[in-house]
């Protein structure tokens, strides 16, 4: 499984594991959890790099209504495995 790392605001490193990726209206979207296997927080990251970026940046999807209609999204492409929305 495809890991990507991330620094907290306060500096801290965090991994979490890709379990799907999409792009929505020319934007880039990643369900990620916080574990590997078993019992695990999801999370859904937005990439707000500019588009000649070295390196991607995402930061949380925090709008109610753009998270309803990726957590839709991401249910779809889930529908055959045993991951929950």
């Amino acid at each position: 499984m495809e890991t990507i790392d991330f620094i907290a605001d306060d500096g801290k490193l965090c991994t979490f594991y890709v379990e799907e990726q999409t792009r929505v209206n020319g934007t880039d979207y990643l369900l990620v959890t916080d574990a590997g296997e078993g019992d695990a927080n999801a999370y859904i990251f937005k990439d707000i790099s500019a588009p000649d970026a070295e390196e991607a940046a995402y930061v949380p999807v925090e709008d109610e209504d753009e998270l309803r209609a990726l957590m839709k999204i991401f249910a779809e492409m889930l529908d055959d495995t045993d991951l929950e929305m």
